[in-house]
């Protein structure tokens, strides 16, 4: 056997192991799709979803029944007052930014609890850019604060902060971004609207829920948020869903989302789905599944880098509350290596070039590879890092388990290719 054949069927058997060693969790993890599903097949049936609702309106969309209907399916599976899911919505950037221009007023302060947010929200809030618009800009004033893991330490901060300053809403990441530590659950999330609330119940939680839809068995209104954000390009959106966004809580809250969407005295009363309402409910229905084999992914790509001596976070067969994998690297080579492997075995411009780059909302160049059906879609398999130190690389999606073990298998062969790693490494896993 030639070297190029020995260390292909030493990535392939490396890989294999490791999802057997995973197979209980795996086992785990594939019976919440079974009960996540008949909860939207419920929903499904009680709101009558029917063919009606695939029809396409036209104009500003008055009366949209298709439209109308998404909402509503959207609101019971939130278990809000009222949701409002658009295609104009051009990013969970966007739709987080709508309800924060939509509430926020200028003398009004914002506290994020979960530290500096995702690099896209930067120069909405004002932290970095100016005179573009920004709430910072508008006169509304922002604090930060990171969340601890230890509650009464944690909620010795809030009672303080409460003293000295009157908080109109708290802004609540869960999930960790670019940031090296764990995405928050929903159970953290209930307990930080619990503290909020008691300090001053007019407070409005508001919750950046991206990338953690489906993956536990709640969602954040029903553990006390107020309102909730997200992108259907990301885990609702089954990996089908072409562009949008959703917003969901407290209907007044939702609707002065809407209003700065659209305008006011329109808010959630016009704008068509361009004909996508199939693929949207579609989208939802197909969710389930579609995160799970992300969660399972997610699982493989940490065991198997582990055993690489990499630091990962979560660890595999953790807890998890989204479909984000980190890995620290700590080398800026075998971030773009890792990138390009991931991009060479995509199922779209498998033959492009990873490099690092500018991109519009990020102050560091990344790194993205991501050859998916859907531009920008972090429910299929991709992965990016912004290049800077210590070099983390964060990874998600995947629509079945086959594609990434695919992607892990030519990365360990090229990997072993460039004496990247060591073959013992593969031997002894």
């Amino acid at each position: 056997m030639n070297n190029k054949n020995y260390n292909f069927r030493l990535a392939q058997e490396m890989v294999i192991s490791t999802e057997d060693d995973l197979k209980d969790i795996f086992e785990n993890r594939s019976n919440q799709i079974f009960i996540k599903l008949n909860n939207i097949l419920k929903i499904f049936k009680d709101e009558k979803v029917s063919t009606n609702h695939f029809n396409l309106s036209s104009g500003s969309g008055h009366d949209d029944i298709s439209r109308e209907k998404i909402d509503d399916v959207f609101a019971k599976f939130f278990l809000a007052e009222k949701s409002a899911v658009r295609m104009q919505f051009v990013s969970g950037t966007h739709a987080i930014s709508s309800v924060l221009f939509g509430i926020l007023r200028p003398g009004d302060l914002m506290l994020s609890v979960t530290g500096r947010p995702y690099d896209t929200l930067e120069e909405v809030i004002g932290i970095r850019g100016e005179g573009k618009g920004s709430l910072l800009d508008l006169g509304v004033q922002y604090k930060q604060m990171s969340f601890d893991e230890e509650k009464n330490f944690f909620e010795d901060k809030l009672i303080d902060f409460f003293k000295k300053h009157k908080c109109k809403l708290v802004f609540i990441q869960k999930s960790c971004g670019y940031t090296w530590r764990k995405s928050l659950t929903n159970n953290q999330i209930k307990k930080i609207c619990h503290i909020v609330h008691s300090l001053n119940p007019s407070c409005i939680c508001f919750v950046d829920n991206c990338y953690g839809e489906l993956v536990e068995d709640s969602e954040p209104i029903c553990n006390g948020a107020n309102i909730i954000a997200g992108s259907l390009i990301k885990n609702l959106g089954g990996t089908i869903v072409p562009t949008g966004g959703y917003i969901a809580g407290d209907s007044d809250l939702v609707e002065m989302a809407c209003c700065r969407l659209t305008a006011p005295g329109i808010g959630s009363n016009a704008g068509i789905n361009f004909g996508f309402g199939r693929l949207i409910l579609q989208g939802l229905f197909l969710a389930p599944q579609m995160v799970h084999e992300s969660l399972k992914g997610a699982d493989l790509i940490a065991a198997v880098f582990q055993k690489l001596d990499f630091i990962v976070l979560p660890e595999p067969k953790s807890y998890r509350s989204d479909i984000i994998q980190a890995i620290r690297l700590n080398n800026s080579y075998l971030i773009q290596k890792v990138c390009q492997s991931f991009q060479n075995s995509s199922p779209v411009d498998s033959f492009l070039n990873v490099i690092p780059s500018p991109m519009s909302g990020y102050e560091s160049k990344l790194l993205m590879s991501g050859g998916t059906f859907i531009q920008g879609s972090t429910s299929e398999f991709s992965a990016d890092a912004p290049l800077r130190d210590p070099y983390n690389i964060f990874v998600q999606g995947g629509s079945h388990m086959a594609h990434i073990k695919i992607a892990l298998i030519q990365l360990l062969f090229e990997l072993l290719e460039e004496n990247l790693i060591k073959k013992e490494s593969l031997i002894s896993s």
